[in-house]
């Protein structure tokens, strides 16, 4: 046929009279498929950087936002005592913290331990005449009974009397950071809103109604079991309560995946955008499980009361701690909410079904998480969507609760310094005896070398004993360097300076800002640089597969990499008040940082398709976290991760950021070398991978079967696939 010849189209119908029908040419409808083409191409394209930049944009504003300073606000107090020392502590607390705390008047020191270990109250306060005793239960949050027990305490003091503690609800030897409840809750959220989410884009026939509520029922119950086994008879963090542990887990994940469900319905595949939001990014300050609510935005404690994520935790911490008190109130929530969502699904399967009998499921947009075509057998698809959540779960309960359940310093390098190094080794004789194992005690006899070693973390921190001139023992700690194990090395010395006597100060080096109380800034900062450094390579195969090829890939990396920096950095600093300036130094790390994680993602992408989120989460996330020190010190986990400490880049993007904010980028050169060689070393591997096998940038067919509709008169039969 000629190019020139014309085929005929049917313009709009005009009611007033029949228009004759326009001709096109060729060229004409070329060009209009043309047009059609790109701006499917620019959709694909903004896709992958829209979707990277909402998620992790909104998962680091929530967390640096509300975990960055936390403070308390009207956090409940309950007071025993005369109506003067009540009226007297109470102006005391209001001038030194406005509105930091709520006090509740109570009549016996019975009711207010009553309420202390019923949570209804964060702490009390007992006064005598001449002491008073703060009452806290550090299973109901050990940083909430720490906040409690540090505002307090000076204000007794101050008063002139004898401060006397005691935890009216003590963790278990097992779990004695009480992160049990946390990580928990953390891995059953997970469960529940992963599998449908990723079922709706390459299996969505399982999501009818009858079909995905058995199919939840059994995973709900796999997950409880498999959280239930790890927490238990493996790690033996959870002792006893079975039962209990595993009908919460199961109604946890049943709960939020009937929410899941129904959001499904309204959102589509930017279902998993809100169960984020909910779930993670609002969900885990409300918690009340790794920080106090009371130390959250307000907003926090009213969310607390209505979320699943801080239903499962609290639910949790009644049982294992409180032998279940309390927690039917919590159960609840989630009998209610996923009651509600399952009858809302119905009403609007029901409503769209007399809307339009014919309808069927919405086509797959994922034709395989392995990357390669669409499995023709059903139980290699099914498996793969079974393997993804099941490989997150598992990695989330087993790693993160393994390496921080226990925190107890292993080896933690410390400089003892004496007068002469004689004199120091014999005190590192006997404090090795008296606490064999806890310390890498080194001899010194210079203070001002000590020091050094402090500042540039070669030690943790150093014990300088006393001598005749000076009868003080001081202790030399590293706060910018690892709040915890400062916390550990100040209580540890304290109590051994006690012991002999000696009265003993703190020598504090670097201490935390004043936006950055807890030290986690660097690991939330860090957190974002790693996911848009994966999110990227992992959106970007799958909405936008002509960006695969290394010509492309690279490009498109580097300039994410800078801009996403740069965005990272804005809600650190002007957005959340995290951080105060740096923009430069924190702009060219991160973006190194980022594009180092892309080209690993990459690699792994090449060789597994989206299946490539658990080698990569698992490593650079889940692995990484504990092993960057940014939470807990590599001091006080299991061995393997000082060694993953110094190869991972978790760890180098975490201690970059804290070499730039407190020690003037003195170790970010060979951060970044770290870095470099992730990404040199991943370009080299791509290259490889891609001379073997091209990387393909179309999306393999999604359609598995085909029908033969009826022949026009005279023509041909054939096949049409859908």
């Amino acid at each position: 046929m000629s190019t020139k010849s014309r085929r005929k189209a049917s313009p709009p119908v005009d009611d007033s009279q029949e228009q004759p029908p326009v001709e096109l040419t060729e060229e004409e409808i070329a060009a209009a498929a043309a047009k059609r083409a790109k701006a499917e191409t620019i959709g694909r394209y903004v896709a992958m950087f829209m979707m990277p930049l909402i998620m992790v944009g909104m998962m680091i504003t929530g967390y640096l936002g509300t975990m960055h300073a936390p403070t308390p606000h009207n956090m409940p107090i309950a007071v025993v005592g005369t109506s003067t020392q009540i009226d007297e502590f109470a102006a005391a607390l209001e001038a030194s913290s406005p509105d930091a705390f709520a006090l509740r008047t109570v009549d016996s020191v019975d009711e207010a331990r009553q309420l202390v270990i019923d949570r209804k109250v964060s702490g009390a306060v007992d006064f005598a005449d001449t002491s008073a005793t703060v009452m806290t239960a550090s299973a109901a949050g050990s940083s909430q009974a720490s906040v409690v027990k540090g505002m307090i305490a000076p204000q007794v003091l101050a008063a002139g009397l004898t401060l006397e503690t005691e935890d009216l609800a003590t963790l278990p030897s097992t779990d004695a950071a009480g992160l049990g409840a946390m990580f928990l809750a953390t891995a059953l959220v997970m469960a529940g809103y992963l599998p449908f989410s990723m079922i709706l884009s390459n299996s969505p026939e399982l999501l009818r109604f009858r079909r995905a509520i058995p199919l939840l029922a059994g995973w709900a119950a796999l997950v409880a079991g498999l959280v239930w086994a790890v927490t238990g008879p493996i790690l033996g963090v959870v002792q006893g309560h079975s039962w209990q542990v595993l009908g919460i887990a199961w109604l946890g994940v049943f709960a939020i995946g009937s929410v899941q469900l129904l959001l499904t319905r309204f959102l589509g595949p930017m279902a998993t955008i809100a169960a984020m939001l909910f779930l993670t990014v609002l969900g885990m300050p409300a918690s009340n499980m790794s920080m106090s609510v009371y130390t959250m935005p307000s907003f926090f404690t009213f969310l607390h009361s209505i979320l699943p994520t801080p239903a499962i935790g609290e639910a949790m911490r009644s049982v294992l701690y409180f032998d279940g008190s309390g927690a039917w109130s919590h159960l609840m929530v989630l009998v209610i909410g996923g009651v509600a969502a399952l009858v809302l699904t119905l009403l609007v399967d029901a409503g769209r079904k007399r809307r339009n009998p014919e309808a069927t499921d919405p086509k797959p947009t994922v034709p395989s998480l392995h990357g390669g075509p669409r499995p023709k057998s059903r139980f290699w698809r099914y498996g793969a969507l079974l393997l993804f959540p099941l490989g997150m779960v598992t990695m989330m309960i087993s790693v993160m609760l393994g390496a921080m359940s226990a925190p107890m310093p292993q080896n933690m390098p410390i400089a003892v310094v004496g007068s002469t190094v004689a004199q120091a080794q014999q005190a590192v004789d006997g404090l090795d005896q008296n606490m064999p194992g806890l310390f890498d005690l080194r001899a010194s006899d210079s203070a001002e070398e000590a020091r050094t070693q402090v500042q540039d973390r070669t030690v943790t921190a150093a014990f300088i004993l006393p001598t005749a001139e000076n009868p003080v023992a001081t202790v030399v700690t590293n706060q910018a360097g690892g709040s915890s194990a400062q916390q550990v090395v100040v209580g540890i010395f304290t109590q051994v300076a006690a012991a002999q006597k000696v009265e003993v100060t703190v020598d504090e080096i670097a201490p935390l800002h004043s936006n950055d109380t807890m030290g986690s800034v660097g690991m939330y900062l860090a957190m974002g640089w790693i996911l848009a450094g994966f999110m990227i390579i992992i959106v970007g195969a799958n909405a936008a597969p002509k960006s695969r090829p290394l010509p492309k890939l690279i490009p498109i990396v580097a300039a994410w990499s800078v801009f996403i920096s740069a965005v990272l950095w804005l809600i650190a600093g002007p957005i959340t008040g995290s951080v105060d300036g740096h923009f430069w130094p924190l702009l060219g790390v991160g973006a190194v940082a980022v594009f180092a994680v892309a080209m690993f993602s990459a690699v792994v992408e090449r060789l597994i398709g989206m299946l490539s989120i658990i080698p990569v989460i698992g490593l650079m996330m889940l692995i990484g976290v504990p092993a960057s020190g940014g939470g807990l010190s590599v001091y006080m986990e299991p061995e393997i991760f000082r060694v993953l400490h110094d190869i991972l880049p978790m760890p180098a993007a975490v201690e970059s950021v804290r070499s730039i904010l407190y020690f003037g980028g003195d170790i970010v050169g060979a951060q970044l070398l770290t870095l470099g060689i992730w990404a040199a070393g991943s370009l080299v591997l791509l290259m490889i991978i891609d001379k073997i096998k091209p990387p393909r940038t179309e999306m393999h067919p999604i359609e598995d079967h085909v029908v033969e509709p009826a022949p026009e008169p005279g023509a041909d039969k054939e096949l049409i696939t859908v």
